[in-house]
């Protein structure tokens, strides 16, 4: 199928490698963002890919092109806090333009539109840095209203004033309540502004440009995505979770990029020069490379030069934690290596269970993703990184330990390769289909796990819940569709499309016949690889259909035993988004079930609802999702010190509270004020109640008898 599709991209496509952007009207004020011709040239070429290849067709008219502006300023001022109303008005102008700018690649409506906003931005943050000195009367019963989404535009400057004196107050009386020391908490709060100024004027026209492409293409749908070069670079290291660097994350503070983690047995680690909180204030390439001095860098900018090939030399100027700015940085040479990391990865553990006397050992194996190392494995790398090498290993060892049973654990999963999600399907069933997708053309194709072999053959729960998606859902649905397991958590999210990861260089700066060359013949892709001059579309090109013939679009995969949820799900999911493809059926798959759980299933809700009318934990849970219902329909907070302190403390103490039963229900000791809590403490009672049903199950009377026992 995407053999296919990439013929149809490259022969139908007159992709047009020229545009003449033009300048955006200059701003007083802001820092005068200019679009450059790439961004032009890419503009037009992923707008055409994207109305005439996208698997939802649309016409680029004057109704899109409202929709797109709506979406931009949205992502720009949602809150209504910067913007005045007299702004938005004249962007009006602008409204029925944007699809005739995009087919033209003119972007200089939406940089103008973007330096008027970054104008109004700093000016509200100067203005918030002057009034840190006033001082305030916090026995007023006066209110600061933080959430404006549905508040209309200011519709003056001095309107404005008043509402960000409210900010300023209210971030004083923040630090007023840890702090009596108002000198230090003022200077505390200058340098707070001072940093979201200096934020500010290190964006960039990538920047604008990444934020106006994301309005676009969720405008269309919400998965057809395009990343700039550094964006794409990002998601792909998400794929395949591992990255070529240095083994440290980083973080931006008071204009230095700080290391915050280091990976063992990374390069960093390896070298016994560094450690958490040391200051990296110059990078150099290879053994004699000239340092660049990096104080004040975007930390995006400071990562993309630290990173490299594996093999390749990176030299660091490092500023010990604690030394002070003017001492000398010491040198630190480092070979750069291929980081896997780990903590993103599977993970396993084993819970031990009693009932009526006898125990039981549930292995639980929580999958964060479904990730593919697809460089290691177009290379032939034996040992590639991926979803299912891993999930194999821990079946392995999880057998050795003789569980009684496995919980797959999908919660927050929110999807990644559709080849790991066929495949990890495929360690717990013999063969057999296992999703169905259809492109653009209604063409079907099924596909299915061929390897005969079983990984396990044991009792199986899936947990999923509302951010279950995609990757996730197609391996559910397809353990469901078999009867393999059983499905318990809440609805999932729905996202049932397919998108095609396209590496726009190959698209842009190659010939028609290189193009044709290059591309035909591509398997399923989960990302590009290499950084790119161009970056990275996204492209929705099919839908995903389980096996036995409903979409996964939309719908989600409901589950065989519910849970309440403590996401909204009014709020979240792809039956939330305005842009999403709609639910529909297509005739089922030739396969055969392995099992029925239709016999076992009101046995199994009857014990588990039994259990949660005497749970202490699903008492609590239930009262969480209440509370959260009531905080998230507040919009203001009290600027009276007196009151919101009395809230606080009420809040501090019944968090405490609260804290403690569940640490009791959990069978935890409760700990005492100030008290530091164990690290790694696992307070989960969904996972825990997850295991309990399969022990339910495993002590059923007419458990299922597979075909693979």
């Amino acid at each position: 199928m995407f053999k296919k599709l990439y013929a149809v991209l490259v022969i139908g496509a007159a992709l047009s490698c020229q545009a003449s952007p033009s300048k955006p009207t200059k701003v007083p004020g802001s820092n005068d963002l200019q679009p450059d011709e790439q961004q032009s040239i890419v503009l037009q070429n992923v707008t055409e890919m994207v109305t005439k290849y996208n698997y939802k067709k649309i016409d680029l008219n004057d109704s899109i092109s409202g929709v797109i502006f709506d979406r931009y300023i949205k992502a720009l001022d949602g809150n209504h806090n910067y913007l005045l109303e007299s702004d938005v008005k004249e962007f009006e102008k602008f409204r029925l333009m944007l699809d005739d700018d995009m087919k033209a690649g003119n972007l200089a409506n939406v940089f103008y539109i973007f330096n008027v906003y970054q104008k109004r931005y700093n000016d509200r943050i100067n203005y918030s840095i002057k009034k840190i000195n006033d001082n305030f009367d916090y026995t007023t019963n006066e209110t600061f209203t933080y959430d404006r989404e549905k508040l209309p535009w200011v519709s003056s400057a001095q309107e404005l004033d008043k509402l960000w004196t409210g900010r300023v107050k209210y971030d004083l009386l923040n630090l007023k309540l840890a702090n009596k020391d108002m000198a230090k908490n003022k200077e505390t709060l200058r340098k707070r502004y001072q940093n979201l100024l200096s934020q500010s004027n290190k964006l960039s026209n990538a920047d604008v440009f990444q934020i106006f492409m994301d309005s676009f293409t969720e405008s269309v749908d919400p998965h057809t995505n395009y990343f700039t070069p550094s964006n794409a670079a990002n998601f792909n290291i998400e794929m395949s979770r591992s990255v070529q660097g240095i083994g440290a994350s980083l973080q931006s503070e008071n204009e230095y990029v700080t290391i915050k983690t280091i990976v063992p047995g990374g390069p960093a680690d390896k070298s016994k020069q560094i450690s958490v909180d040391d200051r990296i204030v110059g990078i150099a390439q290879g053994k004699t490379g000239e340092f660049q001095n990096i104080i004040g860098w975007r930390i995006e900018n400071a990562i993309a030069i630290i990173r490299g090939t594996k093999g390749t030399v990176v030299r660091l100027e490092i500023l010990p934690a604690g030394a002070t700015a003017g001492s000398k940085p010491k040198v630190v040479e480092m070979v750069r290596e291929k980081i896997i990391l780990k903590d993103q990865s599977a993970k396993k553990e084993i819970k031990t269970y009693n009932q009526n006397g006898k125990n039981f050992k549930i292995g639980i194996i929580s999958i964060p993703a479904f990730y593919l190392d697809f460089d290691d494995y177009r290379s032939g790398n034996p040992n590639y990184k991926s979803t299912t090498r891993d999930v194999k290993l821990i079946l392995d060892s999880l057998k050795q330990a003789k569980v009684d049973g496995v919980v797959i654990d999908l919660r927050q999963n929110g999807g990644g390769s559709l080849t790991e999600a066929i495949e990890l399907t495929g360690l717990f069933i013999k063969d057999g289909p296992v999703v169905q997708v259809k492109d653009a053309r209604n063409q079907i194709e099924v596909d299915k796990d061929e390897d005969p072999d079983i990984a396990y053959s044991g009792p199986l729960l899936v947990a999923v819940d509302r951010f279950s998606a995609s990757a996730s859902e197609i391996f559910a649905g397809a353990i469901q569709d078999y009867g393999r397991g059983i499905i318990a958590g809440t609805q999932t999210y729905g996202k049932g499309t397919v998108q095609s990861a396209i590496n726009l260089d190959k698209v842009i700066t190659t010939t028609l016949s290189e193009k044709i060359s290059s591309l035909v013949g591509k398997t399923k892709t989960v990302g590009t690889g290499s950084q790119n001059k161009f970056g990275q579309l996204n492209l929705t090109v099919a839908k995903f259909y389980r096996i036995s013939g409903g979409s996964t679009q939309h719908k989600g995969v409901m589950p065989d035993i519910s849970f309440p949820s403590i996401i909204p799900l009014d709020k979240y999911g792809e039956d939330t988004e305005p842009s999403a493809l709609p639910y529909d059926v297509i005739a089922k798959s030739q396969y055969s079930k392995v099992g029925d759980f239709a016999t076992v299933l009101p046995q199994l809700k009857k014990q588990h609802e039994q259990r949660m009318a005497q749970s202490a934990s699903y008492k609590y849970l239930l009262e969480d999702i209440a509370e959260f219902k009531k905080t998230e329909a507040e919009t203001s907070v009290t600027l009276n010190e007196q009151k919101l302190k009395k809230e606080r403390d009420a809040d501090e103490q019944r968090n405490f509270e609260r804290a403690n039963q569940r640490r009791v229900a959990m069978g935890l000791p409760a700990l005492k004020k100030g008290q530091t809590k164990p690290r790694n403490e696992d307070l989960d009672f969904v996972k825990v109640e997850a295991g309990q049903i399969l022990i339910d199950y495993i002590n059923t009377d007419n458990k299922l008898t597979t075909v693979f026992k």
